[in-house]
């Protein structure tokens, strides 16, 4: 029977060879992300692993729109954008302006654009 968790030899070598420096350990949980921080970012990146919510955030990191040109935009019905960019705002990456009985969306702010353009960028840079 084989063992469930086998030692790889680089980990025998880590704790029969070099003993952990604890003072690198208490530097590295200064800066680690906490439980809290790291589950909050795991459901924002969960929110983006939607292509139709990216497609829209790629419409709003051009220009501000109302539903009915966002779904004109992306190729998607009013009530399915309406529905995405629920979600888009319960994470507070969309942000909306009444102006009479029009509602307009747009990116709620500059980190939003940046998150978006560097993934984009980073994305091309692969071809």
């Amino acid at each position: 029977m084989s063992n469930p968790n086998p030692v790889t030899p680089a980990a025998e070598q880590c704790s029969t060879q070099h003993p952990v420096n604890l003072n690198n350990i208490r530097s590295l949980h200064r800066d680690l992300l906490s439980v809290e921080k790291s589950q909050r970012m795991a459901e924002f990146f969960s929110l983006l692993g939607d292509a139709n919510r990216l497609r829209i955030l790629s419409a709003l990191s051009v220009q501000e729109l109302c539903v009915c040109d966002l779904a004109a935009a992306v190729k998607m019905s009013e009530s399915a954008v309406s529905h995405q960019l629920r979600a888009l705002r319960s994470m507070r990456l969309v942000g909306y302006r009444k102006q009479g009985r029009n509602v307009f969306y747009s990116l709620k702010d500059h980190h939003v654009f940046n998150l978006y353009r560097e993934v984009a960028e980073h994305l091309d840079e692969e071809e």
